[in-house]
């Protein structure tokens, strides 16, 4: 049986990769420290025989008793409601805790491989962004703090592929969706879901024509399973390259939630990238993947799955909407 370490496994990506290791077989070692992970994502799981969960933080030494056959590093704030409230701690969580890992990799002989993300593009010059553009970042901006630590990811990951021979894989994650994401995080879907739920009207960050492409996590999951277990190094953009601007995604969800809720338009945070949009030229030659899930389909299974959540959820992180300055859908 192999045996596969997942960090920040009880948040939104990190719970169904748990699912997806679990229904393939393996022995899931899960990690968290829980600051923006909720274990109600991965209850579920915690009867099943081949199931742990470690309360840890990754950016302390990382000992996991046993042979490791996989590594997946998905420890990371990704909301910039979170990242920019904990901006040092997103910090160490992409640079020491992927040093600690990719040591942990190497002494294990396992494979490993890190979530990286879009952001690596920044405010993006080029469009679609493919794995060869090396991306518009600001560094020192109020979004550097998460960007500039993925970036940092990557250059890590490659230098142990390169020096130690270590194997490695790294995807760049673009906007997904799905259940279980904190419907308060920031991000574009929950939010206007939230608000939609909650009577409020539509935040809208700048004009709503800047572009997302969103992919459902289910495809997500599967293009990440079928990346670990290729024989490629190098970055992979995964994502939906069905792209719709913020305004349109806007009128989607009232239309889909059956509100009346007006928009509101706010001024666009600086940085914030203007398009969004992954080729996926790579993904679909190497690994024979692309993504499955019509959006509207998609929609339907995220909103059925928040407006089953009891009423007190909707209100829940109300900290964090405190911040909703920075919630302009990324």
């Amino acid at each position: 049986m192999k045996r596969t370490l997942i960090t920040g496994a009880a948040g939104f990506l990190g719970s169904h990769l748990c699912d997806r290791f679990i229904k393939e077989g393996h022995h899931v070692i899960a990690m968290d420290n829980l600051i923006t992970g909720d274990m109600r994502n991965i209850e579920h799981l915690m009867p099943h025989p081949n199931f742990e969960f470690y309360h840890h933080d990754v950016t302390k030494f990382v000992h996991v008793p046993g042979e490791l056959h996989y590594i997946l590093h998905f420890a990371s704030p990704a909301s910039p409601i979170d990242y920019l409230k904990i901006p040092i701690q997103t910090l160490k969580v992409g640079a020491m805790g992927t040093h600690n890992l990719l040591g942990l990799a190497r002494a294990k002989g396992a494979r490993f491989i890190i979530a990286s993300t879009s952001e690596v593009y920044g405010d993006p010059l080029v469009h679609p962004q493919t794995e060869e553009y090396w991306g518009h970042v600001n560094p020192i901006g109020p979004r550097g703090c998460y960007d500039e630590a993925k970036r940092y990811q990557e250059a890590i990951t490659m230098a142990y592929h390169r020096y130690h021979g270590l194997e490695t894989r790294i995807v760049r994650i673009f906007n997904t969706y799905g259940p279980r994401m904190r419907l308060n995080d920031g991000r574009v879907l929950p939010a206007f879901i939230g608000q939609a739920l909650r009577g409020e009207d539509l935040t809208i960050f700048g004009d709503g024509s800047q572009t997302r492409s969103f992919c459902y996590v289910s495809d997500l999951v599967e293009g990440i399973y079928r990346l670990l277990l290729s024989d490629y190094p190098y970055p992979v953009n995964i994502g939906n390259p069905s792209e719709i601007t913020i305004k349109e995604f806007a009128e989607e969800i009232i239309k889909l939630t059956g509100t009346d809720q007006k928009v509101v338009y706010k001024d666009l945070p600086q940085d914030d990238p203007k398009q969004r949009q992954p080729d996926i030229s790579k993904a679909q030659e190497l690994l024979d993947w692309e993504p499955k899930v019509l959006r509207d389909e998609g929609l339907r299974i995220t909103y059925d799955y928040f407006k089953n959540l009891p009423e007190e959820r909707l209100y829940e992180d109300s900290e964090h909407r405190e911040f909703e300055a920075f919630s302009k859908g990324v």
